[in-house]
């Protein structure tokens, strides 16, 4: 190690889990990031200015002022570059002495297999089911490990997947759910620290796995709440049920079309007048809100079982009984149809899990005016 090198790694070279036999393995390491938005600009930066040796960086888009929040990695004066001219050009002033492979394309299912075997591990930075589905189904083909990354407004959660035979994202997602049930920053917003908190533990999981060191998040989801600055740990494990991956296929990754009647995926729905109705006859469905915890502050349906925000169902299906009738409801409809579709995607049957059509809305219009619509 040249002096350059011993001052820059300094605060490394003294950490006994890492010292110089721990910084050569960070030197001969490689890892892609699969985004350079807001979870792969911190991953970046922080690999980068590990001496991670070579990084690659895939990513279509170009730089926008609205990605200027949160994506720290780019500056004003990049703005309309290539995403991935702007990361190279700031990880080579951070760290001239790594390699940064910039890749301008997309992933897809005709190349995944081919970069991805290049690195020795995937970071995901992400913003979509189907990208996710595709490294999962890639990394398991070639044995990579890869570590999941994922935010929403104010919440973010991190797991590393497929690390020493340990389980994978179709473990703890076996199916991909309907596009709506993720909608993406531009809809939903993101406030703008949190990629970078998720995307420096992402960064941090990485440099665990080159060094063989601490616990990686292998089988556990961790979850942060930033407004409540709470964190928790979700144990899973290998689906034995699961069939192992095999080969790429659009089909299996594709989740931009709504399944069709009668295809998988399939859902019922119930008007608030025939659910009324029919609970004064006795039947006692499991009631489902999968509004935000602010929306229920607002008004709630009696008789609510459970409410459970729409994007951590995937998280919490343990939690929504399989022998009960489910009836899932929302604001006017749209977010519990969606996860409606999921549960029976995800294994319930079609014809268990309804929808409240309409949602409070309808409720309000049909049953109770007093419900307040907001």
């Amino acid at each position: 190690m040249s002096d350059e090198q011993s001052a820059r790694y300094a605060r490394h070279l003294t950490l006994p889990e890492v010292g110089p036999e721990g910084q050569k393995l960070l030197n001969e390491a490689s890892v892609l990031v699969v985004g350079a938005g807001g979870l792969g600009s911190p991953a970046l930066l922080y690999l980068a200015a590990a001496g991670v040796g070579r990084i690659g960086v895939i990513d279509d888009d170009s730089v926008d002022i609205t990605n200027l929040q949160r994506q720290v990695l780019h500056g004003t004066a990049a703005l309309g570059e290539p995403k991935v001219a702007s990361a190279e050009r700031r990880l080579a002033d951070l760290n001239p002495e790594i390699e940064v492979e910039p890749h301008e394309l997309r992933l897809d299912v005709d190349n995944a297999l081919s970069i991805i075997d290049g690195y020795d591990l995937v970071i995901d930075g992400s913003d979509n089911f189907s990208t996710r589905y595709l490294i999962s189904d890639a990394c398991e083909i070639l044995g990579k490990p890869w570590i999941f990354g994922s935010i929403h407004r104010f919440e973010g959660q991190i797991a590393t997947f497929n690390l020493d035979g340990g389980p994978n994202y179709r473990d703890l997602f076996p199916v991909a759910p309907p596009a709506e049930l993720a909608p993406n920053c531009a809809e939903a917003g993101v406030l703008g620290v949190l990629p970078g908190i998720v995307g420096s533990i992402q960064a941090t999981e990485a440099i665990k796995v080159i060094l063989g060191v601490g616990e990686p998040l292998s089988g556990r989801l961790l979850v942060i709440d930033t407004l409540s600055m709470g964190m928790r740990s979700l144990s899973f494990s290998h689906d034995p049920t699961r069939q192992t991956v095999t080969e790429l296929s659009e089909g299996t990754i594709d989740c931009s079309a709504q399944p069709g009647k009668g295809e998988a995926g399939d859902m019922r729905e119930i008007s608030p007048t025939e659910y009324i109705e029919r609970v004064q006859r006795g039947w006692s469905p499991f009631l489902l809100d999968v509004r935000r915890r602010d929306e229920e502050m607002i008004v709630s349906l009696d008789g609510t079982n459970l409410r459970i925000q729409h994007l951590l169902i995937p998280t919490r299906t343990d939690d929504i009984p399989r022998d009960r009738d489910v009836v899932v409801y929302c604001r006017t409809g749209g977010r519990s149809a969606a996860v409606a579709r999921f549960l029976t995607v995800a294994g319930w049957s079609e014809d268990r899990v309804y929808n409240l059509r309409g949602g409070i809305h309808e409720w309000s219009d049909t049953i109770d005016s007093s419900i307040q619509k907001y």
